[in-house]
C-alpha cells in the first residue's frame, strides 16, 4: 500500500509540475503577444486557457481521491493539501495570462508608448520567472527560498506601481493615448495579482515543509 501512495504522489508531483510550467510560459508568452499586437498568438492562448482549467481539475480529482483512499497524516497530507491549495492558484494565474490575451484582442489604434511596453516587458518576464522559482522551491521543499518570495512580489508592486505612473502621464499629455494607456494599467493590475498569487505559493510551499501557516502578502498595496 505505501509503494503505490508513494508512486501516487510522485505522479501527482510530476503533474503539478507540468502545469505549473504550462501557466509560467503562457504567461510570458501573453505578455510577449501583448507587446508585439499579436492578435493571432493571443487568440492561441485564450484558446488553450481550457487545457489549464482541465489540468486543475483533473489534480484536484486526484488528491481527493488519494485523501480518500489511503487517508494519509502528517507531512504526506500536508503535501497533498499544498498541492490542491496551490493548483488552484496556478489556475488564476492561468486566468490571468488569458485576460493579458483578451487586452491584446481589444487593442485598438495604433497609438504606442515605448518607455511603457518597455516597463511591461520587463515586469511580464519577471513575473513569469517568479512562477518558475516558486516551483523550483516546491520540488526543492525549500521554505527558506519560499519566505523570501515576498521581497520579489515587493519589487513588482513597485515595477506595476511605475507603469501606472506613466500610463496616467500619457494620459494628461496626449488624449490619443488614452485607449492604450487603459490598456496599459489593465495589464500591469493582471501582472501585480500574478505576483501576489505566487506568493501565495510559497505560503503553501512553507506549510507542507514546517506545517506553518504564514502571511507573505499582507495586501497593504494595491495597484489602483
Amino acid at each position: 500500500m505505501r509503494r503505490l501512495f508513494d508512486e501516487e504522489l510522485a505522479d501527482l508531483d510530476t503533474s503539478f509540475k507540468e502545469m505549473g510550467l504550462l501557466v509560467s510560459d503562457t504567461l510570458q508568452h501573453a505578455v510577449q503577444a501583448f507587446l508585439d499586437h499579436d492578435r493571432s498568438a493571443a487568440q492561441g492562448i485564450i484558446d488553450a486557457d481550457k487545457a489549464i482549467n482541465q489540468r486543475e481539475i483533473a489534480l484536484e480529482k486526484k488528491t481527493f481521491e488519494m485523501i480518500a483512499l489511503y487517508q494519509p497524516v502528517t507531512t504526506d497530507l500536508r503535501e497533498i493539501v499544498t498541492i490542491l491549495k496551490a493548483v488552484s492558484v496556478l489556475e488564476r494565474i492561468g486566468d490571468n495570462a488569458r485576460n493579458v490575451a483578451i487586452s491584446t484582442i481589444h487593442v485598438k489604434g495604433n497609438q504606442r508608448v515605448a518607455e511603457i511596453e518597455k516597463q511591461i516587458g520587463e515586469t511580464g518576464t519577471k513575473v513569469a520567472g517568479m512562477v518558475a522559482d516558486v516551483l523550483t522551491y516546491y520540488i526543492n521543499d525549500d521554505a527558506v527560498s519560499a519566505d523570501k518570495m515576498a521581497e520579489s512580489a515587493a519589487q513588482v508592486s513597485k515595477d506595476t506601481q511605475l507603469i501606472r505612473d506613466l500610463a496616467v502621464e500619457s494620459m494628461k499629455s496626449d488624449p490619443e493615448l488614452v485607449n492604450a494607456s487603459t490598456d496599459y494599467l489593465v495589464v500591469g493590475g493582471y501582472l501585480k495579482r500574478t505576483s501576489d498569487y505566487v506568493t501565495d505559493i510559497a505560503e503553501w510551499i512553507i506549510y507542507k515543509r514546517t506545517g506553518k501557516i504564514v502571511e507573505l502578502n499582507p495586501g497593504t498595496s494595491s495597484f489602483i
